[in-house]
């Protein structure tokens, strides 16, 4: 029951897009397209999933046996950096229209401040493995809603009629606050 209450936590009350405000910059500009939004969620949910799995153990391992928790910044985006170039390599590899469809925002995952964010969110809050790989996956399946819920929105600004002022990015910018003010409304659901 408390897995369930940290994966709905995760993904929905603390969702890192609409209410810590982090992964703006895929969340814009990966989200004009359905397709490419769900597979920036996947690529993401991979990476941070992986970064999760190996940056917890090398932290509470050896980082703190060391004495070196002062260059937990700097460790946990190598471990990204890397985990990114093998996301890359895959995507070349083996499904080549995603990875050229992604262009610049797949090596964008890299500085994703929501995967370095959950990385470090998982030690701040001092969960275990298992919770932290549970908090990292509700976290990951919350910025792929948020990504596939924009780029339903987006599909149906294109047909909409918006005011002139608001044509283009300010339409996106009003839309996630009030998508932000809609998942605020997860904060009751549990204590």
């Amino acid at each position: 029951m408390e897995t369930l209450k940290l994966f709905i936590k995760s993904a929905l009350i603390d969702n890192v897009v609409f209410i810590q405000y982090l992964a703006i910059c895929p969340f814009i500009g990966m989200t004009n397209d359905t397709e490419k939004a769900t597979g920036m969620g996947l690529a993401t949910t991979f990476v941070i999933m992986l970064a999760t799995a190996v940056t917890w153990p090398l932290y509470k391992l050896v980082m703190v046996p060391l004495g070196l928790e002062y260059l937990q910044t700097l460790f946990f985006i190598l471990v990204i950096a890397s985990l990114v170039q093998l996301v890359e390599f895959f995507l070349r590899k083996k499904i080549p229209g995603l990875y050229n469809s992604m262009g610049v925002y797949l090596a964008l995952i890299t500085t994703n401040c929501a995967v370095l964010g959950i990385t470090i969110n998982c030690i701040s809050k001092d969960y275990n493995y298992g919770q932290s790989l549970v908090y990292a996956f509700g976290s990951a399946m919350g910025f792929l809603l948020s990504m596939v819920v924009m780029s339903g929105v987006r599909s149906r600004l294109k047909v909409a009629k918006v005011p002139k002022a608001f044509e283009g990015t300010p339409v996106l910018y009003i839309t996630a606050g009030l998508l932000s003010l809609a998942f605020l409304g997860f904060k009751g659901l549990i204590k």
